[in-house]
């Protein structure tokens, strides 16, 4: 029965540990990504303009906005 307890009890801390160190790289890497994202509006013209298109800024913010809207 002991034994059993003190599976138990590993078990248990394993699962806590797996769920704090879930959270705790989450909220690092959404840090992360805010500080250095990884794509900027020069990157967007850049983009654009290799196919074929002259962006407007209007269309460069709208995109940026997008990519904000999924990294939050």
């Amino acid at each position: 029965m002991e034994l059993f307890l003190d599976i138990l009890k590993v078990l248990i801390g394993f699962v806590i540990g797996g769920i704090a160190g879930f959270f705790i790289a989450r909220n690092y890497m959404k840090k992360f990504m805010k500080k250095n994202p990884p794509i900027n509006e020069q990157m967007i013209k850049a983009m654009m303009t290799q196919m074929g298109r002259t962006p407007s800024q209007k269309q460069v913010n709208q995109m940026m906005k997008q990519m904000n809207k999924y990294m939050d």
